[in-house]
């Protein structure tokens, strides 16, 4: 099983709970802490990683037959074009599909709204033995609606208690919760609506709003900084994966995944059964 100690990627990018205000400044996202020389030898780090991944998602999957409730959330948050749907695309590479349940959560139905916040996201939470993946999450509940004033300030400020009451409910439940927030440059995410609208088969992922949404950036980040304060807890903490680079972007989640699934320490059940008498009985048929 793997040792939660300073040389594993989840003490370098860990945001400690309790640490006090955070700043973003302080965080590089063109860094690569911990991780390979260069994309060459990162591709081949990130395709050995998909073996061990995909047999430890096995033994999570075969575990929850026997009855064991654990399962794994994986939270993606980040500014658009940080690279949430491609996290995803890399990252599941390799695992089986029917064991992982990926939801992206857009803005809400009439239905969702007249449910507390934290209604559609108990709905969307894996099953034992299954990997969750959340593209945006209740995060964007004291996210956007804070820096669009879609509810009142007293509203969005009791859901940082309410999330991480709800998050340590979740690891109560059997559930380890990894939650990143993938860390782009103003700089980068300009550079990728550029090339969105410079090929006419990525328009379709281009939105008009995008570019007024940039003017927000300031507001988003201090949104950010205070999720990344207030809901890094010791049951749940926050990742600041550096995501300007997406070779490192890739590894560095692939690599807090499997660290998380080694720290589960799925294993396989044992059989309820005979197997001596299972094969005799097969070989006489």
């Amino acid at each position: 099983m793997a040792k939660h100690h300073g040389k594993d990627l989840r003490s370098r990018l860990r945001v400690p709970p309790g640490g006090g205000p955070v700043d973003l400044a302080d965080h590089d996202p063109s860094g690569t802490p911990r991780g390979p020389a260069g994309k060459r030898e990162a591709l081949a780090a990130t395709d050995k990683l998909r073996t061990r991944l995909a047999d430890l998602q096995e033994r999570l999957f075969a575990q929850s037959t026997a009855g064991d409730p654990q399962r794994l959330l994986l939270v993606l948050q980040g500014m658009d074009t940080s690279g949430k749907g491609g996290t995803i695309k890399h990252v599941a590479t390799g695992l089986n599909p029917t064991g992982v349940r990926v939801t992206a959560f857009k803005t809400p139905t009439a239905e969702e709204r007249s449910h507390p916040f934290l209604w559609r996201i108990r709905k969307a939470l894996p099953a034992a033995g299954e990997i969750g993946v959340f593209d945006r999450s209740h995060y964007e509940d004291v996210l956007i609606v804070r820096v669009h004033d879609l509810v009142p300030r007293a509203t969005w400020r009791r859901r940082y208690d309410a999330i991480n009451r709800f998050e340590q409910s979740l690891v109560d439940d059997g559930v380890t919760v990894l939650k990143v927030f993938l860390h782009i440059s103003y700089e980068e995410q300009r550079a990728r609506l550029l090339a969105r609208l410079d090929r006419p088969d990525k328009h379709w992922k281009f939105n008009v709003g995008d570019v007024d949404e940039r003017a927000m950036w300031p507001a988003y980040r201090e949104a950010y900084e205070a999720v990344l304060e207030r809901c890094s807890t010791e049951a749940a903490p926050w990742y600041v994966v550096p995501a300007n680079r997406k070779w490192y972007r890739n590894w560095a989640i692939s690599t807090l995944l499997l660290e998380h699934l080694e720290q589960i320490d799925p294993r396989y059940p044992k059989g309820d059964f005979d197997v001596a008498e299972s094969r005799a009985r097969l070989l006489r048929t």
